[in-house]
């Protein structure tokens, strides 16, 4: 049996005393092994998949190699395209899907996935049957498929401080995959972001780096299985990706894809504990970032890549670049780029570019310019997966199976997901639960929303535009409310714009972000609509109604809020819960006499910032001034809720975190 690591060797006190050293001596974005944990063998490795690899790489073409190597987006490759260019994998970008884009049906995804798969393996002359791998962006549940289970983001399962949760999730998840044909999920996110106004802040479990550690592990074998168990496609497993690789929460300002200035011992101990879990765990995949160390590109950082990931903590499986992320490495395009496979990436992401990627790497090798070494070590990893992936033996028992897609169990499992990561702020005057036979005003634009609150990577990269039909097993906040009310004997009525035709005895108001997705999520100030306060007016014309207020919050990261927090009676951040709406109404809505249904467990991973009136001035100033800048810093590092704050009934005090709360958060 495989032993456990030890994360914490070297100590993180040993890090820190040879911190200055090590940064003295340190060139830009070269790592030093010694400052790294040591890992041990994941279970990746074992006598017969190694000879069955030797024997196929024995067997292959230098261009069948080549194509292992490439992974073009369905948007531009046909089935047909594979027998002029043997490709290795295929993905599904945000964008992407079936019939152009049009159609995000189980049956139209596992029509192109068998259509791919089948050309792959065909016999025909001078081609090695090896199949194709799928892998897409399922990083909370199978979210690119009409019909299937929506999870809440990580962001909000951080909240609920629950491994045994997520590894549930991910088996689930990896289930819904199999089901339409898809073999391999770009999930966990493993980031650790230090500033708000990063885009991609929703897809991290928290800004602590222990808690990021412990769900890490627990979510790939969720998705693959334990280490040398039934991992396989035929037991309804997929392969994880562990992403993006190394620092990505870290950048300067949060703007995605930029520079982490961070020392390497800093790099150790907030941004990598997540990756030494998820490779204990027999990760099949790690994929790389975007962004830069120290002024390094990931992409072409071999000592991090190959020094450090394949190295010193020992990683099995291949590494994936991102979407034509190889083409940020100076002096590479996205058809072309030595570097990256030199520097340690086995698989380049080229979506439109794959065919004159593949045509120059071949060149390149042909004149001597890539080592042949080098790409078969990159191919025997790639086949390593696919062969401890099961995607070899044929059999795909969980296909086309509509018992598992959104079935009651995963449903029952989401909705348990938002009950158990929402957060409750304030409660003033104990106000909540609610009683089930009240009569109730809904109002706010996210409250009979689903793709609201579901938010990024939702049935498209962007996650807008859609209607509620477009989930056909979903439940928006509304109905879950509605439904509760009416099961009491109290009634809810909606309004967005907080109109009532008859007089509420408490109104529930959802509102919050828009849906987003990376860098356009990025923003200038973490301020909750700075200059406008459209929510806020609505808050404080119920309240000057003497109409009682709930707020639910919908966001993808905490938000400087604290004028609506302060119109409000009672706050709940609910995150991008996913497509159960009715967990949030579980928690708000208590039986006919007033007493809870469910408990608020919830807790802060990631400390609720402030908003100071510096901070207000400067985000109706001009973009980009000095003075504005400094303001903007200010909010971000002073905490209105700590780190673990979060209320619960019947006491209003914070749920199982004493003195967690800071002066600036007495309860009302």
């Amino acid at each position: 049996m495989v032993a456990r690591l030890n994360l914490l060797r070297p100590s993180i006190l040993a890090l820190l005393c040879c911190a200055a050293a090590a940064s003295a001596a340190a060139a830009r974005g070269v790592a030093h092994a010694e400052l790294w944990p040591h890992a041990r063998s994941t279970g990746l490795l074992d006598p017969v998949t190694e000879l069955r690899v030797s024997e196929l790489i024995g067997r292959m073409s230098l261009e069948e190699k080549v194509g292992q190597i490439i992974q073009a987006d369905i948007g531009y490759i046909t089935p047909e395209d594979l027998r002029r260019y043997p490709l290795g994998a295929v993905l599904a970008g945000g964008r992407s899907a079936p019939d152009g884009g049009s159609n995000r049906t189980p049956a139209a995804w596992l029509a192109l996935a068998r259509a791919l798969r089948a050309v792959s393996i065909e016999s025909r002359p001078g081609h090695t049957p090896i199949p194709i791998l799928f892998g897409v962006d399922a990083i909370h549940g199978n979210n690119g498929v009409s019909g299937a289970t929506i999870f809440p983001h990580n962001i909000g399962l951080g909240a609920a401080h629950d491994p045994a949760l997520i590894g549930r999730i991910g088996a689930a998840t990896a289930q819904e995959m199999a089901v339409v044909g898809f073999d391999w999920a770009f999930a966990p996110a493993l980031s650790v972001p230090q500033d708000l106004r990063w885009g991609r802040s929703y897809e991290s479990y928290s800004q602590d780096p222990a808690l990021v550690r412990r769900y890490a592990g627990e979510m790939v074998r969720g998705l693959q299985g334990e280490p040398n168990g039934m991992n396989s496609v035929q037991s309804g497993h997929v392969a994880a990706t562990a992403k993006h690789f190394l620092g990505d929460g870290g950048t300067r300002g949060g703007i995605d894809q930029g520079d982490t200035e961070a020392s390497e011992p800093e790099l150790v101990r907030v941004h990598a504990q997540g990756y030494v879990s998820a490779i204990d765990a027999g990760v099949m995949s790690v994929m790389a970032s975007y962004s830069s160390w120290q002024g390094v590109k990931l992409h072409g950082n071999a000592s991090l890549l190959r020094g450090v990931l394949k190295g010193r903590l020992g990683f099995e499986g291949f590494v994936v670049g991102d979407w034509n992320g190889h083409a940020q490495i100076a002096g590479c395009s996205n058809t072309n780029c030595a570097a990256a496979l030199i520097a340690g990436i086995d698989m380049f992401m080229a979506p439109d570019g794959w065919k004159e990627l593949f045509d120059n790497t071949l060149a390149q090798l042909r004149a001597g310019d890539i080592p042949l070494a080098l790409l078969d070590d990159a191919v025997r990893r790639i086949l390593r997966v696919k062969a401890r992936l099961g995607l070899f033996d044929g059999a795909r028992p969980w296909e086309g199976r509509p018992d598992v897609l959104a079935s009651s169990a995963h449903r029952a499992l989401a909705r348990s997901a938002v009950r158990e990561s929402l957060v409750l702020l304030k409660n003033r005057r104990q106000l909540l639960p609610i009683r089930a036979s009240a009569r109730v005003l809904v109002a706010g634009d996210g409250a009979d929303d689903i793709g609201r609150q579901c938010g990024g990577w939702t049935l498209g990269w962007q996650g807008s535009g859609h209607v509620n039909s477009d989930f056909p097993h979903g439940e928006s906040i509304y109905a879950g409310i509605r439904a509760a009310l009416e099961a009491g004997g109290g009634s809810a009525q909606l309004s967005v714009d907080g109109s009532a035709t008859a007089a509420p005895e408490v109104a529930i108001v959802v509102f919050g972000e828009p849906p987003y997705a990376e860098s356009a999520g990025d923003l200038p100030t973490i301020e909750y609509q700075a200059g406008a306060r459209r929510d806020l007016k609505l808050l404080q014309r119920l309240r000057a109604e003497h109409i009682p207020v709930v707020s639910v919050f919908l966001s993808g990261r905490p938000l400087a809020a604290d004028s609506e927090l302060d119109a409000s009676d009672a706050f709940v951040a609910a995150w991008l819960p996913g497509s159960e709406g009715g967990g949030v109404a579980d928690l708000l809505i208590g039986d006919a006499h007033g007493a809870p249904r469910h408990d608020f467990s919830g807790r802060l991973s990631f400390a609720w910032p402030a908003s100071t009136p510096a901070a207000a001035a400067a985000a109706g100033a001009a973009n980009g001034a000095a003075a504005g800048v400094k303001a903007r810093t200010a909010a971000i590092t002073r905490p209105r809720f700590a780190l673990g704050y979060g209320l619960h009934y019947p006491a209003h005090s914070p749920a199982r975190t004493a003195g967690a709360c800071n002066r600036a958060c007495a309860p009302d």
